[in-house]
């Protein structure tokens, strides 16, 4: 599949380090949930299953927003629909301020979706981009570069959110357990208020950004409308998206591997709780997956496609992820967290292989197919809930909830790895 530009090929690495850019912001923003859990908890005296709906309002959107997403993609291209995305997730961001205001976790939960929606746009924009401004088979290189700028970020926003957010946690849940009355309140807002300014100033920046976007010379993509079967060099028409089944078969794929990042990245902080460490620390913990991922990131840099290809890699991130897993299962102290981090590494290859895969062939289909692989981003919605649900409400040792919520992932991951991405395709 040959990819074009309205003014021929992309040229220089300007294209790319806008999307790397962006996928800081995608970063920072997705990954701030796992601060903002724990900071609920305590704000709201929330249950940990209570407190996992900020997960389901951040990723449940890119359900429901992908597909339109892509229809506006379509009427307004790669470049305008960024902006577009930038703009609302400013918006989204301001929605915190009444939130916070007004001590509404619904409100919160409001923003956190707009946002969602927000980056449901921009992740149906960059990733195809990612994908199409050169050869498929290195698209998992390209996106592992935006992946270690989006990395990147999760790895300092917890540090710099957990430090506004959380801090002296432990002695202000003591005080909020204490106090009553006017005390109470007053404490209350205080804690939630710590929120105000943080995402002012961020809503500031996505605007500026977006403004930035709008005036730099950003080449649009397009891909030939059909698609050549491998085997024979015949051009194979389609009448649509629905013939390619490695394409939802790609989408489940994201759905149970972005589960699995979530409950690696998120949901690390209370997982390091239930083992006895202090929330100080615990809601922190979030950077060590997140640097784990890094690693991974910067090892598919320097090796696919020249050494490895990415079907080879996401065997083997899938082989790890499932290893890992059943240690931090197996061992009973503190120590298992640190394989819970070490998914990270196992997961970090995984978006930058699957995505590709998933979309490949699709000729004329391809922003459509994109935005049917964004949809997958659900299981990040769902796989927290699933393991609160086993552990608090079916009372589920949370080790073994863990294991059960994760493992499945692991597994069809592997599948799609060794023959679900080739299903319907006639390849070499």
């Amino acid at each position: 599949m040959q990819q074009t530009t309205k003014s021929g090929h992309a040229q220089g690495p300007k294209p790319l380090i806008i999307i790397c850019a962006l996928f800081f912001i995608f970063g920072f923003v997705t990954w701030a949930n796992g601060t903002l859990i724990p900071f609920f908890k305590l704000s709201f005296g929330l249950s940990n299953l209570q407190a996992f709906f900020v997960t389901f309002a951040s990723y449940m959107a890119y359900f429901f927003l992908a597909l339109p997403s892509s229809w506006i993609l379509k009427k307004v291209g790669f470049k305008n629909g960024i902006v577009l995305g930038l703009v609302i997730l400013g918006l989204g961001s301001l929605i915190f301020i009444p939130a916070a205001q007004t001590r509404t976790f619904g409100l919160f939960l409001t923003g956190i979706f707009v946002q969602g929606a927000a980056l449901a746009l921009l992740q149906t924009a960059s990733n195809p981009y990612l994908t199409i401004i050169g050869p498929i088979e290195s698209a998992a290189k390209r996106i592992s570069m935006a992946g270690i700028c989006n990395k990147f970020a999760g790895m300092i926003v917890p540090i710099i959110m957990g430090s506004l957010f959380l801090k002296n946690a432990s002695e202000v849940e003591k005080q909020i357990q204490a106090a009553t009355g006017v005390a109470h309140e007053q404490l209350l807002n205080e804690v939630l208020g710590r929120v105000n300014i943080p995402y002012i100033v961020l809503a500031i920046v996505f605007c500026v950004f977006a403004v930035v976007i709008k005036f730099t010379d950003l080449p649009e993509v397009e891909v030939e409308e059909d698609v050549v079967d491998e085997t024979k060099g015949e051009v194979i028409k389609h009448n649509s998206v629905f013939q390619f089944p490695h394409l939802f078969l790609g989408s489940l794929c994201i759905f149970v591997y972005v589960g699995a990042e979530v409950m690696a990245g998120d949901i690390i902080g209370i997982y390091g709780r239930e083992l006895g460490i202090s929330p100080e620390i615990s809601g922190k913990l979030t950077s060590i997956t997140l640097f784990s991922m890094l690693i991974g990131y910067i090892v598919g840099i320097i090796t696919i496609p020249k050494y490895i290809s990415q079907q080879k890699a996401l065997r083997i991130c899938a082989i790890l992820g499932i290893i890992f897993a059943i240690l931090s299962f197996a061992i009973s102290t503190w120590f298992a967290v640190i394989f819970v981090a070490l998914l990270g590494l196992a997961n970090s290859l995984m978006w930058p292989a699957i995505f590709p895969l998933g979309i490949s062939h699709l000729g004329k289909f391809t922003k459509i197919g994109s935005a049917i692989m964004i949809m997958g981003i659900a299981g990040g919605a769902l796989m927290p809930l699933l393991y609160a649900f086993l552990n608090e409400k079916l009372h589920i040792n949370f080790q073994l909830a863990y294991l059960l919520t994760v493992l499945p992932c692991y597994l069809y991951i592997l599948f799609f790895a060794i023959k679900g991405h080739k299903v319907g395709l006639k390849l070499k």
